[in-house]
């Protein structure tokens, strides 16, 4: 079953090019080129990822990413932006995208990064294929499920965007492994940011308030000073 793009964009010549590319390629393509709109098509059908333009009518990107992700709708967003502006990559990744492209930007670029994005959906992807569908790291009332994409706190279901999860998953394999910035990018984002760790650090900063029961001296996700962060197992749990 190909997979279902929605691109999120009032320019129509831009839309236009997007779909026509992105159907080249095999992906069904749903087109809107207004904030809501956007959002109720993508409540309506469930897309398997956003291509979301910023500065939209009615509602703008950020709106739209915010309402999507307050309503636990966990599809991949690939924010769109004509500003190339720190500022609003941040905020973007702070209100859930998963990813950011400044335009202009060339149609095999986009596709690329939509096919990067799409790759890593599932975290699963990290582990053996022969693992038990049942694996599960535990470390006191922190339970996580990578084949179930499922994570419990003191019994809780968590809350995960993909790439979140993704992360954390790849934190609980590398337990104790001080990793850079630059190789939590490689390994969960898949290609290169321009050496842009800010998103490992808006990430590590969302995973830190889901698991850790003061974010400000986190048990778990330790930072390392200069260099990036490690997953850490508490000695008293």
């Amino acid at each position: 079953m190909s997979k279902t793009i929605l691109v999120v964009e009032d320019e129509v010549s831009i839309a236009t090019l997007l779909k026509y590319n992105l159907e080249r390629v095999g992906y069904e393509v749903l087109l809107a080129h207004d904030g809501k709109v956007g959002l109720d098509m993508a409540i309506e059908h469930s897309p398997d990822l956003i291509l979301l333009d910023l500065m939209l009518p009615t509602m703008d990107g950020m709106e739209v990413c915010k309402e999507l992700r307050s309503q636990k709708r966990n599809i991949p967003i690939i924010m769109l932006t004509a500003r190339d502006d720190e500022f609003d990559k941040v905020l973007g990744l702070e209100l859930g995208a998963d990813d950011y492209m400044t335009k202009p930007f060339s149609p095999r670029e986009v596709v690329a990064r939509v096919k990067a994005v799409l790759r890593r959906f599932t975290p699963m992807q990290h582990q053996d294929q022969d693992e038990p569908e049942n694996t599960v790291y535990q470390y006191g009332k922190l339970q996580v499920y990578p084949n179930r994409f499922e994570a419990l706190l003191d019994d809780e279901p968590l809350e995960f965007t993909p790439k979140e999860f993704e992360l954390l998953v790849y934190l609980l394999e590398n337990k104790n492994r001080v990793l850079t910035r630059d190789q939590l990018l490689s390994a969960v984002w898949n290609y290169d940011f321009a050496g842009d760790t800010r998103i490992v650090d808006v990430h590590i900063s969302h995973l830190r308030d889901k698991i850790e029961e003061n974010s400000r001296k986190p048990k778990f996700i330790k930072t390392i000073r200069g260099i990036g962060y490690k997953f850490e197992e508490p000695k008293n749990l």
